[in-house]
């Protein structure tokens, strides 16, 4: 090896080893975070102390005037993922970053990183939501709703049938001192 090539290879460091940490944001901030993030390791020039940062979502279905919506829901509110080489440089950029307000997990000044094993499983949870996105609501058998519009509106009931795939419920209502099944849209029911 020459001389040059021997400068050249100590100056860039054949991939440093980076682990999962968890950032702590203001909720509803992920993605501001995300962005601030990603902008202040470009300016710093710490891209390879830095990977992947993932704002955990999934997809979710809901019932807007009558049709069918699919929206991102966060599934950990006010967290941010961060793959990073852990030293005081790169700990100082994401700790001084807006709207962040520390680590999770650890010493004051020395997070403790997740495992492969759960982050993956939070990635596997995101891919899923975006190949079947859940409803927003999720219904239980047994369970006891309030009818919000509608013919039956203020009436209670319990929940009998839920079809996810029609967005539908079926709850049993009591009319009259007898209970009766009426089939409603997701819209028209709200947990008690």
């Amino acid at each position: 090896m020459s001389e040059e090539q021997n400068v050249a290879a100590a100056e860039a460091p054949a991939g440093l080893p980076k682990r999962w940490y968890v950032v702590h944001a203001y909720s509803g901030m992920e993605k501001a975070v995300e962005r601030n993030l990603r902008e202040r390791v470009d300016r710093a020039a710490m891209q390879d102390k830095f990977g992947r940062i993932l704002v955990p979502t999934e997809e979710v279905v809901e019932l807007k005037n009558g049709k069918k919506a699919v929206t991102e829901r966060r599934f950990f509110p006010g967290y941010v993922l961060v793959e990073m080489f852990m030293d005081d440089e790169s700990w100082h950029l994401v700790k001084h970053t807006s709207k962040v307000t520390g680590f999770v997990g650890g010493a004051k000044n020395r997070p403790a990183p997740i495992s492969e094993a759960e982050v993956m499983k939070i990635v596997n949870q995101m891919q899923e939501g975006v190949e079947k996105p859940r409803p927003k609501v999720e219904w239980t058998v047994g369970e006891v709703v309030r009818v919000k519009e509608g013919p039956f509106t203020d009436f209670n009931g319990s929940v009998e049938e839920v079809n996810y795939d029609k967005s539908k419920v079926r709850v049993s209502v009591t009319i009259f001192g007898r209970a009766t099944p009426v089939e409603l849209d997701f819209a028209q029911v709200e947990k008690v």
